[in-house]
């Protein structure tokens, strides 16, 4: 696994966990967010998929069972009562996820990552919307001030393509296998249920050296007792 320098938030836009882990990080944590490298996690098409072993990945993520399904139905329902939220349930028939997270990477390269990914899960969660119909994806481009075409286009743009590859080639060396997933160094969390630890984690990295502990200082521990304590979570 690769040491990140740079700690990364894998998030899906097809996730009302990432939904919910992005609200929580934006909200009270803007400054770690602009710190956070923002990796999308994708299921790929066919297309991907090839292109994708071709390189000698194998995206680690099998599909959700029925009966999953609806403990995430239940357990996003405590989630979200209980931050005063009402999500209105869409209806994923025959998706292609490139459509949505291949936009945000033509946004990202705009500057307006950010603001494509609020704007994306109010369509989703706010409006039940399908992200996965070019049509969404267009007028959220024109909402943000983007081109529509190029964005609602992305995933048929062979530059793109390759990126998102790349983006899954991440996901496959830094072993993420859900979201929302969190990584910094060696250390992993999963699930908004450990979004906490994840910013302790980061907040901790921040103290300068000189209030470190001086028996910890002394053993060489300073940089690495917050790094190496936890290599996950659940959520």
């Amino acid at each position: 696994m690769p040491k990140n320098k740079t700690p990364r938030f894998y998030f899906s836009l097809r996730s009302p966990y990432s939904w919910l882990a992005y609200r929580e990080i934006t909200t009270f944590h803007p400054d770690l967010a602009e710190q956070l490298e923002w990796v999308p996690f994708f299921e790929p098409d066919e297309t991907s998929s090839r292109l994708l072993t071709e390189q000698g990945g194998r995206f680690p993520y099998s599909a959700m069972s029925r009966e999953k399904n609806r403990y995430v139905l239940q357990d996003v329902g405590r989630l979200t009562k209980a931050r005063g939220l009402t999500v209105t349930w869409p209806v994923d028939r025959e998706p292609v996820w490139e459509v949505p997270h291949l936009a945000y990477l033509v946004a990202a390269r705009q500057g307006r990552g950010h603001a494509f990914i609020d704007a994306v899960y109010r369509a989703r969660f706010g409006r039940g919307q399908n992200i996965c119909d070019p049509a969404t994806i267009e007028d959220i481009a024109f909402e943000i001030g983007l081109d529509p075409r190029e964005l609602a286009g992305a995933s048929e743009d062979p530059e793109v393509r390759a990126e998102g590859i790349r983006a899954l080639l991440d996901v496959c060396r830094d072993g993420v296998f859900g979201v929302p997933f969190f990584v910094h160094g060696f250390s992993r969390f999963w699930g908004i249920d450990r979004l906490d630890e994840f910013i302790a984690h980061l907040r901790d990295q921040q103290v300068p050296a000189a209030s470190v502990p001086e028996p910890l200082a002394a053993i060489g521990l300073g940089d690495r007792a917050t790094e190496d304590a936890h290599a996950g979570g659940c959520g």
